[in-house]
Formats: structure tokens, C-alpha cells, sequence
């Protein structure tokens, strides 16, 4: 660290010092003895290990289906045949339209049809006939031309009749509207007696599919570019082929008891927010992730190679930003400014500020002052530290 740095510290932490330096005077005068004797802390040595690197980002829960149910053709709404907000499977019939007027079209679509057949019957009896005597040259060439075209015509008015009976039927079953997918249904859109018509005015509810569910997330451009520097400098190993382990935390800090995996990773950023679009899969069979939830979303897979990691506890915030105390030379306390990144194993990994073989005190952070003497033990068998600096 550079003199001016050193400097820095030295004046950010003085206010501190100045307070702790009185109130430890006062103990002196009060006891009438001499200097007080060297503060027990509870400290952790630094060592570089391979470290699970866990990145965690908000996300919202989605239908892997979301369909919009619409009527195919207009009506009368006369029954809705689902409980709003409950599950239905692909098929179940959710609303019924007047089928009256459809009955009908399909009615006179089968009487015609059948009188076009009644038609093609009579025209192919003329034909049957008139080509043996054409061929005796008992009637004329137009005769012979004139039962050829009837047939034909006959045989094209029964396939548009037939057309026009399966359109009607088409039509028919259109007024029993079902659900095109399994899935929860929202609230209905139109209720019974009103007029609906095909389009977007015939929405009539929603169906979103639960299971599997998605869960959508944003991934910072920083991060992503951070990533791929520190996997080019040898000091991230990232999940081969990209597979990270998705896993969830709910809104109540619950975990989810199924992972999930990515299926979804926009290459292109989104230039107002900085971040591209992400999207996970979870299988959610009892729906307890529900749609348009707000989620934790929890990135595993990667690696820190030879990170060192420090205890959350033992990071403080000054004005100069994140820092830790340091057990020196001789056993004397001394402010080390650190830069952070990802969380690990209930710490932080150093970016810069430590080394291996570092001590970093755990505890007694603000009764300590740089230059103070101090007894360090191992943070794992002092549990009693705090209590014992206290006495």
C-alpha cells in the first residue's frame, strides 16, 4: 500500500482511535493501574482454496404456456363451464355458446347436401344412358356432351354441399369452447348472457400452464464480461457447456426443493437496463411455485480457483470503503482496504488486499484501533472471545 494510501486510513480511522484512546484512559484512572493489558480477538488465517462461486439475481415465475382462450365464432354466452382460478386438462370444455343458430346452419347444410346427391343420382343415370346410344348413333354429339358436363356438375355441387355440411359442423363445435392446453385458468372475461364475437373481442380467459413453470431473470452485462475475464485469467472454472444448477428461493426465504436448468439465454443486451434476458425451468407438479411470483434466482456451478475467502463478519464499511483489521508485526492491529466480489461460504472472495498466511480479526471490530496490541486466537476455539475482552 502507497504512503498516501496508508495516509487515507490513517485519518479515516482517527475520529475512532481518539474515542477509544479516551474511554481507555478513563478505565485507567478509575482502575488506577497502568496501560491495559493486550485485547484477546478471534482471528481467521487466509488460505487459497477452490471456492463454489453462487451469483443470485431476481427473477419472476411464468407459465411455460400462457394461452389466451377466444371464442372461434359469434354468440350468446350461455354457460360457463369451468371454476374460475382452478386446473383443467387440454379438452374440458370451459364455456358453452347458443348452439341454436349453428344446429340449424348445420341442418340445412345436410338437407342440401342430400338433394345435390339426389342430383348426382339423376345426372349419372342420364350419362349411363345416353353414352350406349351415342355410340349407336342414336343421339346427337351435343347430347353426349350435355350428359358428360350434368355429371360433372352434379359431382362438384355434392363436394361443395358436402364442404359447406363440414363447415357447418365445424361451426357447431366451435360453440363448445375447450381448453387448448392443461393448466390454471384465470377469472372469466365475459360473463353469461353477453355477446361475443371472434378476435379480440372474444377473449373470454386465460390458461397458464404451471408445470414445468419458468422462472425469468436478467443477466448483468458486468458480470457476464467479469466471468469470461476471470475463466480467460485461469481463475474461474465455469460449468462445462454452460449447464449452471438453477435453484430457487421463495418469496417467505424458503428454498425450493427442485433445481432447475437454464433454457434460455438472450445473446443480445437490452441497452436502457445493461442486462440481457435469462430464463430457467423448473418441474412443478404441486404448483407450489405460482406464476407472476417474485423469486430469488441462484446461479451454481462455477468455481474460484485458489480464492481467498474472508468472513462477512469481519468485513466493515468505511468511508473509503470495504476493510478489515489485520493482525500485524508484533501482534499489532493494522486496517487493510480490501476489494470484494462474489459471496462464498458465508464470506466474501478477495479481489485484492489480502494474501495467504494474513490474519483477519473476527471480532471486537470496533474496540479495536490501528497500532493497539492484541492476543489473536483461532476464530473456531474462542467462541468466548468477545466475552472474555469484555472482563
Amino acid at each position: 500500500m502507497s504512503s498516501f494510501n496508508n495516509h487515507k486510513w490513517t485519518l479515516a480511522l482517527l475520529p475512532l482511535a481518539v474515542m477509544l484512546t479516551a474511554c481507555g484512559q478513563q478505565g485507567e484512572q478509575a482502575a488506577g493501574h497502568g496501560a491495559m493489558p493486550p485485547m484477546p480477538v478471534s482471528v481467521v488465517k487466509m488460505a487459497a482454496a477452490d471456492v463454489p462461486v453462487v451469483t443470485e439475481y431476481v427473477g419472476q415465475a411464468v407459465g411455460s404456456r400462457e394461452v389466451e382462450v377466444r371464442a372461434r365464432v359469434s354468440g350468446i354466452l350461455q354457460k360457463r363451464a369451468y371454476t374460475e382460478g382452478a386446473s383443467v386438462r387440454a379438452g374440458d370444455v370451459l364455456f358453452q355458446l347458443d348452439a341454436a343458430p349453428y344446429q340449424a346452419a348445420l341442418e340445412q347444410a345436410e338437407a342440401t347436401l342430400k338433394l345435390e346427391e339426389a342430383k348426382l343420382i339423376r345426372a349419372q343415370q342420364d350419362h349411363d344412358r345416353v353414352l350406349p346410344l351415342f355410340k349407336e348413333n342414336a343421339v346427337s354429339q351435343k347430347d353426349r356432351d350435355d350428359a358428360v358436363a350434368a355429371l360433372a356438375s352434379a359431382k362438384a355441387s355434392v363436394a361443395a354441399a358436402r364442404a359447406a355440411m363440414k363447415s357447418a359442423q365445424i361451426n357447431l363445435g366451435y360453440t363448445r369452447v375447450t381448453a387448448p392446453i392443461s393448466g390454471v385458468t384465470s377469472a372469466e372475461a365475459r360473463s353469461e348472457g353477453s355477446l361475443v364475437q371472434p378476435g379480440d373481442a372474444g377473449l373470454l380467459t386465460k390458461i397458464s400452464q404451471l408445470d414445468p413453470i419458468y422462472v425469468k431473470f436478467s443477466l448483468s452485462d458486468n458480470d457476464v464480461l467479469k466471468n469470461q475475464q476471470l475463466a480467460a485469467s485461469g481463475k474461474l472454472r465455469q460449468p462445462e457447456g454452460g449447464r449452471y444448477i438453477v435453484s430457487l428461493k421463495l418469496p417467505d426465504g424458503s428454498t425450493y426443493g427442485r433445481e432447475g436448468r437454464i433454457n434460455f439465454a438472450d445473446r443480445v443486451i437490452d441497452p436502457t437496463t445493461g442486462t440481457s434476458a435469462a430464463r430457467a425451468s423448473f418441474v412443478n407438479p404441486e404448483g407450489t411455485v405460482r406464476a407472476g411470483q417474485f423469486v430469488r434466482v441462484e446461479l451454481k456451478g462455477a468455481v474460484r480457483l485458489n480464492a481467498l475467502v474472508v468472513p462477512q463478519k469481519a468485513v466493515l464499511t468505511s468511508q473509503q470503503g470495504k476493510m478489515v483489521w489485520v493482525v500485524g508485526k508484533d501482534n499489532t492491529v493494522e486496517a487493510r482496504p480490501l476489494q470484494i466480489s462474489d459471496s462464498a461460504n458465508n464470506g466474501f472472495i478477495v479481489e485484492s488486499g489480502l494474501k495467504a498466511g494474513d490474519l483477519v480479526i473476527t471480532d471486537n471490530l470496533i474496540k479495536l484501533r490501528p497500532g493497539a496490541k492484541v492476543v489473536p486466537q483461532a476464530a473456531a476455539a474462542n467462541v468466548a472471545a468477545p466475552a472474555a475482552a469484555q472482563g
